[in-house]
């Protein structure tokens, strides 16, 4: 009888198929994080089950072939309340259930919180993800202290942001560029706007090919709350840090209004010392410098917008920026000239003083389509920067030794502008419940005016000193397209994509010493592979193809005449480089440690490499230059410890081994050598909401053909109490404690040799108070919509 059965059930199977419906949904966590590994049950009224799936990394889950008729549909994951819901499926249709809430299990999280804590490191598909609210460095400060607590990511004592110690990154902020990742602005964005920091060593098609080190996506928090809230953040600190920031939410059903204000008024202190030996062959002089500078920096943050929900199908949102600074820097140099027996041959002083402004603005806008089908999704994102900037520098000069006399004075003015277009759309088209096809298209058009002139003072006015004024015109146009497929077989996931970029630059100037037309067209191959062996043990394997364009400060021709003996100069001539990245990576979870050690590879061609040289008037410029070839290749390891509920210790080390090949005119850059860098940093979460906090960081020594960079150490602490019933924190910090965080480095030529001391921020102490109205511990105020840019 069951043969018959069995018989006919066959032969009925496609008539069956061709009739069943489909079921759908997403499912997201309660702060609007796809929650990825959820089971999802389809039940009839007799409690009997009739299908089961798993969602996606994206929240997506899909039943099919699912017969007409009521059902309840639940879902549960360890953690989270399990919650069902009535539906009903029709023949030939899809039924979609809309976007599913999991609620946290209060309960069940008070138990797990009495053995240990939620893992803040996590392995995606195509990224390594850092949880970093709850840690109490990342309550004060701003966002540049924050990402020196982020495995694998470094600050320089300068503020260059680097990824396992290459600078060439590109920084992002919930998925794009902005101008809070220009220059130093992100000193502007207070650490505690950040829910978590991405670092994407081998990013996926979707993102720009640009920053051959990878990216460092900065995701700040959102508000999911309704009604009215926000905080105040109050910040005092010595040197002189004063910080005014409040924020206001208002969110309804369909309306979410935004607004953040900042006001910072900041002082720095600096110290740079240089001793300089040329005619090491010859005659000997040696010349010794010192340079102390104090500068301060006023800065205002305005950032307003809002997202306004057409229906539950369609969002806009549009948000304005405006990031204006004005600074006024003060430095006194000092140089002694000697002979080789340390014979003061003759000295000078100069005093300096300059004075920017900069106003930074950003109209954005997007607009996002969520389809009936479950994670279909159209996104389009329109973005206007413009800027300006104009600084000016006097600089007086007196000659001290054998014979006071005062020299001429000498002025400097740079003004600039900049516009900036981008448009870009995209697509995530489900194929079926495993596999997913993404694509899209982007253009940006960037043009940019600076005008730069140099003057000293004689009897009659002021003269042009070494023909040092002109204007510079850069034009960057970039179009790109890209396609991207995923799926997931069991628990093998993978990700392929080819993105194509077209870029025409051209450079000009006023004076005619300059002038080119470049394109660069390149296809940028991307493949992700991971497996999952259970919830707790994943291994991660990837590869990118990547570009690293020059910056525009590397490219401008002009140069500030601050420094008597030296001097950096843009090279116009410069083109990009090229890098292939290999990486495999493995993350396993036990109940109190997480492992995550990773092995990379990486090639780069056409590398640029800083050049230092001696003109014939004795001047030393540096300038960077291309280079055939450069190879690293390393060993990077992070554990966190949590062995009891109030300790938490995350350590890390990283090394890795580099070799460069290329010349340039008479200098050889072939070298090769290795380096590692650590970093340890302990959390205690006391009794009475009191938390304390220490990082310590090294840097180990590494070089080039020309130069050696000594070891860097730092060390940062923390101080937290949270009171009022979570409403208020107050924060103490010292960043650069001792004053440690000192850059020593020599650099070596055929008839010199120059040492250098830099100190540019001296130890800093803060008082940090946070109040918030309406709001949780671990919310902030909503920022615009990201779409489908994070």
């Amino acid at each position: 009888m069951k043969q018959i059965i069995t018989f006919f059930i066959i032969l009925s199977a496609p008539y069956i198929l061709a009739q069943n419906g489909q079921v759908t949904g997403i499912i997201h966590e309660k702060s609007g994080t796809p929650a990825a590994y959820v089971t999802v049950t389809l039940k009839e009224n007799s409690d009997q089950p009739i299908a089961a799936g798993i969602s996606d990394t994206k929240g997506v889950f899909r039943l099919e072939n699912i017969p007409a008729g009521n059902y309840t549909v639940g879902y549960s994951l360890a953690g989270f309340q399990t919650t069902s819901k009535l539906i009903q499926v029709k023949t030939n249709e899809v039924t979609n259930v809309g976007t599913l809430i999991l609620e946290p299990d209060a309960k069940l999280l008070q138990e797990v919180s009495l053995t240990g804590q939620h893992s803040s490191v996590s392995l995606k598909l195509d990224k390594k993800v850092f949880e970093v609210g709850k840690d109490v460095l990342s309550q004060s400060g701003a966002v540049t202290d924050l990402l020196n607590i982020v495995p694998s990511v470094s600050v320089s004592p300068g503020g260059e942001i680097s990824l396992r110690g290459n600078s060439n990154v590109l920084v992002l902020i919930d998925g794009r560029r902005t101008g809070l990742t220009q220059g130093n602005a992100l000193e502007q964005v207070p650490a505690d706007q950040v829910e978590r920091v991405e670092v994407i060593t081998n990013p996926s098609s979707r993102f720009d090919a640009a920053g051959s080190a990878g990216i460092i996506n900065i995701i700040l928090k959102k508000n999911k709350k309704g009604g009215f809230s926000g905080q105040l953040r109050l910040v005092g600190g010595i040197p002189n840090e004063t910080r005014i920031s409040p924020s206001l939410n208002y969110k309804s059903d369909r309306l979410n209004l935004f607004a953040t204000y900042g006001i910072r008024l900041s002082d720095y202190v600096g110290l740079y010392t240089m001793k300089q030996s040329t005619g090491l062959s010859e005659t000997l002089v040696d010349l010794n410098r010192r340079q102390d500078e104090n500068r301060h920096d006023d800065a205002k943050l305005l950032y307003f917008g809002a997202d306004f929900k057409i229906n539950d199908h369609n969002t806009i949102t549009a948000a304005f920026m405006r990031n204006s600074t004005h600074d006024h820097d003060k430095t006194q140099l000092s140089y002694v000239y000697s002979d080789k027996n340390g014979v003061i041959d003759s000295s000078l002083s100069r005093s300096g003083e300059s004075w920017e402004k900069r106003s930074y603005n950003q109209l954005e806008f997007n607009y996002t389509k969520i389809f009936a089908k479950a994670g279909k999704k159209l996104t389009v994102d329109m973005q206007y920067d413009f800027w300006d900037s104009d600084k000016d520098w006097n600089l007086s000069t007196h000659k001290v030794f054998p014979m006071e006399a005062a020299l001429p004075m000498i002025r400097t003015s740079s003004m600039g502008e900049s516009k900036d277009f981008m448009i870009k759309t995209d697509m995530v088209q489900p194929l079926d419940s495993t596999s997913t096809l993404e694509f899209g298209l982007k253009m940006e058009d960037r043009r940019v005016n600076s005008d730069f002139i140099a003057e000293q003072q004689n009897s009659t006015g002021w003269e042009i000193i070494d023909q040092i004024d002109n204007h510079l015109l850069y034009k960057e146009l970039i179009g790109s397209a890209y396609v991207q497929f995923s799926g997931k077989t069991g628990a093998f996931s993978y990700q392929g994509g080819l993105r194509g970029e077209l870029t025409h630059i051209g450079i000009e100037d006023r004076a005619g010493s300059y002038s080119a037309e470049k394109d660069y067209n390149r296809l940028f191959p991307t493949l992700n592979i991971s497996y999952r062996f259970n919830e707790k043990t994943t291994l991660q394997g990837s590869y990118s193809k990547r570009i690293n364009r020059p910056r525009l400060g590397m490219i401008y021709p002009f140069n500030e005449l601050t420094d008597l003996s030296s001097r950096y100069v843009g090279n116009p001539d410069l083109n990009p480089s090229y890098s292939n990245v290999f990486e495999l990576a493995f993350l396993k979870n036990w109940k109190t440690i997480t492992f995550n050690p990773s092995f990379y590879y990486q090639r780069n061609t056409g590398v640029m490499e800083d050049y230092t040289f001696r003109n014939t008037e004795g001047l030393f410029i540096t300038m960077p230059v291309n280079i055939s070839k450069e190879t690293r290749h390393g060993f990077e390891l992070s554990i966190l410890y949590n062995p009891v509920k109030w300790l938490q210790v995350n350590t890390e080390f990283n090394v890795f081994h580099y070799a460069e090949q290329g010349s340039y005119k008479n200098q050889s850059f072939d070298y090769s050598g290795s380096t590692f860098t650590a970093r340890i940093s302990t959390q205690l979460k006391l009794k009475n909401k009191l938390a304390f906090q220490t990082l310590y960081n090294f840097r180990g020594a590494n070089a080039t053909a020309q130069t050696r960079t000594d070891a860097l150490h730092s060390i940062d602490f923390g101080l937290s109490k949270t009171f009022l019933k979570d409403k208020a924190t107050l924060m103490f910090d010292v960043n650069n404690l001792f004053s440690l965080r000192k850059s020593n480095s020599r650099t070596i030529g055929s008839d010199y040799e120059i040492s250098q001391s830099n100190i540019p921020n001296a130890a800093r102490y803060r008082l940090t108070l946070v109040y918030r109205f309406n709001q949780k511990d671990n919310q902030t105020v909503r920022q615009a919509k990201s779409g489908n840019r994070d």
